[in-house]
């Protein structure tokens, strides 16, 4: 059966800040009917008593028009005076809290404490502030990232954030990923009858992406299903625009480069975007045996976000 990709469904799937973007771009060419986004929960933690989604929070942001495109994290017009006394107070100040940032976290705190599942919260939450596409958890079970870094296994905020990325990585765990079941919606939207493209956004596959596939049942479903999976390389150049993935690939030994991302998808995805700077890539990633499309990448504005996403689905639809 061919799906139409006018009107069959589109699931994402994305971790933070550049998968954030074109989550955004897939959103503002998409109703919301026809786009399920399911997201990274792997980098969650508990910080001051608060639960803590970076890359929920990401892309609830983005699809909101919240996001703060110059520090390319939190809200904008963000105010960091909880933030200060929190520090006067002597309280750990090593994972900065905005104050309107820390809203959503107190919000979503008391919800699931008062017995609701992150999936149930998060469309409250996005629901509130407008938000009329749907954003899922890829779990709501807890699963976490950690990073075994200079012989010592440390959380991944830890290992992001409070030590700048600076320790030398050697392997990565999804702690409770092997219990950890699908959020509802994310399961549904995976064995719909009407999906039409699974979109991997320019998200780091090893820190990002990985958690969700490392589910149970997610690699199998993306290799058996009959819709397209397009992923969009987070290298420009040989580099990430921002985090990690650089640093991270050549510490574990893979060379940075769109063959290497390539190989990592390696009998789960159908097709590779890469960026223009990185033309030349594009005949060996064909004869490899992927398809390959070179774009502009880099998503600076709303318009460059959505150009893609067009392009993204213009690729599903003529994949066969």
């Amino acid at each position: 059966m061919t799906i139409d990709i006018s009107s069959g469904h589109i699931l994402a799937l994305s971790g933070g800040v550049g998968g954030a973007k074109l989550a955004s771009g897939l959103a503002g060419v998409l109703p919301p009917e026809r786009l399920t986004i399911a997201v990274n929960t792997a980098d969650d933690f508990e910080h001051l008593g608060l639960t803590i989604c970076p890359d929920i929070d990401s892309v609830t942001y983005a699809l909101a028009g919240l996001n703060d495109m110059q520090r390319g994290w939190g809200m904008k017009d963000e105010s960091w005076q909880a933030m200060e006394m929190l520090r006067r107070l002597g309280e750990a100040d090593w994972f900065n809290l905005g104050d309107r940032d820390l809203a959503m976290h107190i919000a979503r705190s008391w919800r699931l404490r008062e017995g609701e599942s992150l999936s149930q919260v998060t469309a409250r939450l996005t629901g509130e502030i407008g938000i009329a596409h749907t954003i899922v958890p890829m779990s709501d079970d807890l699963v976490r990232t950690e990073i075994c870094a200079d012989g010592v296994w440390m959380d991944f905020q830890r290992y992001f954030v409070a030590e700048q990325c600076r320790p030398v990585a050697a392997s990565v765990r999804f702690t409770g990923a092997d219990k950890a079941r699908l959020s509802p919606a994310f399961a549904q939207a995976l064995v719909r009858q009407d999906l039409a493209a699974v979109v991997i956004c320019p998200s780091n596959p090893y820190l990002s992406v990985d958690p969700i596939l490392s589910l149970g049942g997610v690699t199998s479903a993306l290799e058996a299903t009959k819709a397209p999976v397009i992923a969009v390389s987070p290298l420009v150049g040989g580099a990430a625009l921002k985090g990690p993935l650089a640093k991270l690939m050549a510490e574990l030994g893979k060379p940075v480069s769109n063959s290497a991302i390539a190989g990592h998808y390696r009998g789960v995805i159908d097709h590779l975007v890469i960026d223009a700077v990185d033309a030349a890539d594009e005949r060996g990633l064909r004869e490899a045996g992927l398809c390959a499309t070179v774009t502009q990448t880099v998503m600076r504005e709303a318009a460059d976000r959505e150009r893609l996403a067009r392009e993204v689905l213009a690729i599903a639809g003529g994949v066969d």
